[in-house]
């Protein structure tokens, strides 16, 4: 039995991704600021499945709170599963953004995913197994339609997966990132938006069931809202052909003084 550690687990994305983990016959590690929250959504899925749960309270923006959960990744029973879902959004754009908001994104959003993958990847390499999953969001490919840093920060989730399975997938080791489109969870009210606003809004449970799948499937990306992965991989074959200009020692003919 494999155990799989959550953040964000007390509502939302991660609150189904515990729910569907846990009907796999997965144990559990949920991470998130609610106790309350966390303690009924563990008793809930002891009961119904037969499985270890594990609560740990904690704000990850928060360095002391953070290096809990490190601890916990670094010890034993071993984290087969981690799920990089806690995360947060901010409403307005960069010019008028409180600089304590931005740095409290990022912590959340950047330097949180980071240092959880870094605590657990070096036990899935040494042991040739292992899961990360990475909540993006389709705004790291379209950054000019979110102002201020949240597309960001979700690109950097997208890189920083592409590169770690560059590095770690032929050690046994599977990356993937989902990039949700707008999602029905809590994020918008917390950030003080209104979903009620947003358009073609895809329900949770839906989300992460389509994530599912392309987890089973070993896919890198994930985008469940893209009706034909040709449009994917023709945005692939376009980075690639993007790319093979990089190697050129001399600056394109466009950039020469005519």
């Amino acid at each position: 039995m494999s155990t799989a550690l959550i953040t964000g687990a007390s509502s939302g994305i991660g609150a189904i991704y515990a729910r569907r983990l846990a009907a796999r016959g997965n144990d559990l590690v949920l991470v998130a600021r609610a106790t309350d929250r966390l303690e009924a959504l563990a008793s809930e899925l002891r009961e119904a499945n037969g499985i270890s749960v594990e609560v740990i309270t904690a704000d990850l923006t928060n360095a002391s709170q953070l290096q809990t959960v490190l601890e916990r990744l670094r010890s034993d029973p071993m984290i087969d599963i981690l799920v990089n879902n806690a995360g947060a959004a901010l409403v307005g754009n960069f010019a008028s953004a409180e600089p304590e908001k931005m740095d409290a994104l990022l912590s959340l959003n950047v330097v949180a995913p980071t240092l959880l993958t870094s605590a657990v990847i070096s036990k899935m390499v040494a042991r040739g197994n292992g899961s990360i999953i990475n909540i993006a969001s389709v705004l790291a490919l379209l950054p000019e339609y979110s102002h201020g840093i949240y597309a960001a920060t979700k690109a950097y989730v997208l890189t920083l997966s592409q590169s770690l399975a560059a590095e770690v997938s032929g050690k046994g080791v599977y990356v993937q990132a989902v990039l949700p489109a707008a999602t029905r969870t809590e994020i918008y009210e917390r950030a003080g938006g209104d979903i009620s606003k947003v358009p073609d809004v895809m329900e949770v449970e839906a989300l992460v069931d389509a994530a599912l799948v392309g987890f089973d499937r070993r896919e890198l990306i994930t985008i469940p809202p893209v009706p034909e992965v040709e449009a994917w991989e023709a945005f692939e074959h376009a980075r690639g052909v993007l790319a093979a200009g990089f190697s050129n020692s001399e600056p394109a003919q466009r950039y020469k003084s005519s």
